[in-house]
């Protein structure tokens, strides 16, 4: 990718990283699927009053909406408030990396470089030190969810790439139209009604400012730029420059809830790293090769 769009993804990390602490800090009191339909009404009101609808068929729309957000993150809130850490989140969610990559080789024949290989490579011995640092206290229904948060995430991300948008904006504006009302209907189901209206009474400053927190920035502004990028570039390109976002979240949560980081976090952080680097190295193409490229990137509707 180019400069720019680099340091976007790198902005993108940094705002996704300290969701996780957001997310937690939030979700006092309040069930994990109403806090994913709260965010989605924010995220699609009055936002799809201003923004135009993507030019993409219903059914993308659709799948994006379903994988990309009430999959992902519906998974992902029930992980923490199941008892996942907010740091470690942050690290396992990322396994969508290499899943991202395996299904844009399958589905999109998107093959990638042996830099990028490599990269994924030390990104998932990274999390594996992580992991293996961290010892058995995180619930395996905690760790099962974030794992499927992570699979969503993937093949929500292959979805958005197969769609060629180059408005990312748009696109989460209105794919977000189908979350809060399947997420308010599952939240009734797995909680119950009188756990839905018990949080909604008992809804928080802590609670709105998460909200808009993670409708603003992580969905609007994070999840508007990361589309963008890849509906620009190739998944394998885009997809590495999440690796830090564990970084960030790791950090974030050491300093602001004393999440303290030992030898084996601190070390596989610097691993992923090292693996982002890797990952997105320069591939050296001939000088035509690179210009039919361009073109052909620059035609996406």
């Amino acid at each position: 990718m180019n400069l720019r769009d680099s340091l976007l993804a790198v902005l993108v990390a940094v705002v996704w990283g300290l969701n996780f602490v957001v997310i937690d800090w939030g979700m006092q009191d309040v069930p994990p699927l109403l806090f994913v339909a709260v965010r989605f009404l924010v995220v699609v009101f009055p936002a799809v009053l201003l923004v135009r609808r993507p030019q993409v068929p219903l059914r993308t729309l659709l799948a994006v909406g379903g994988f990309m957000s009430l999959g992902q993150f519906g998974l992902l809130y029930a992980s923490i408030a199941a008892g996942m850490p907010p740091g470690l989140a942050s690290l396992v969610l990322q396994a969508q990396v290499v899943l991202t990559i395996v299904i844009a080789a399958g589905a999109l024949r998107e093959w990638p470089t042996g830099a990028q290989v490599v990269g994924v490579a030390l990104g998932t011995v990274g999390l594996l030190v992580v992991g293996a640092g961290r010892g058995g206290d995180v619930p395996l229904l905690a760790l099962l969810l974030c794992v499927a948060a992570a699979l969503s995430w993937a093949v929500g991300n292959v979805v958005v790439r197969s769609a060629g948008v180059v408005a990312g904006l748009s696109l989460t504006v209105w794919s977000a139209v189908v979350v809060p009302l399947p997420a308010l209907a599952l939240a009734v189901l797995v909680h119950g009604g009188d756990a839905v209206v018990a949080g909604l009474a008992g809804w928080s400053w802590q609670a709105s400012v998460s909200t808009l927190y993670t409708a603003g920035l992580a969905s609007l502004v994070g999840y508007g730029i990361f589309n963008g990028l890849l509906a620009r570039w190739p998944s394998s390109a885009v997809v590495p420059w999440i690796l830090l976002v564990p970084v960030v979240g790791m950090g974030s949560a050491w300093l602001l809830v004393d999440e303290v980081p030992n030898a084996a976090e601190a070390g596989g952080g610097a691993i992923l790293l090292a693996g982002v680097l890797v990952a997105l190295r320069p591939r050296r193409r001939p000088r035509r090769l690179a210009e039919d490229e361009v073109a052909l990137t620059a035609g996406l509707p």
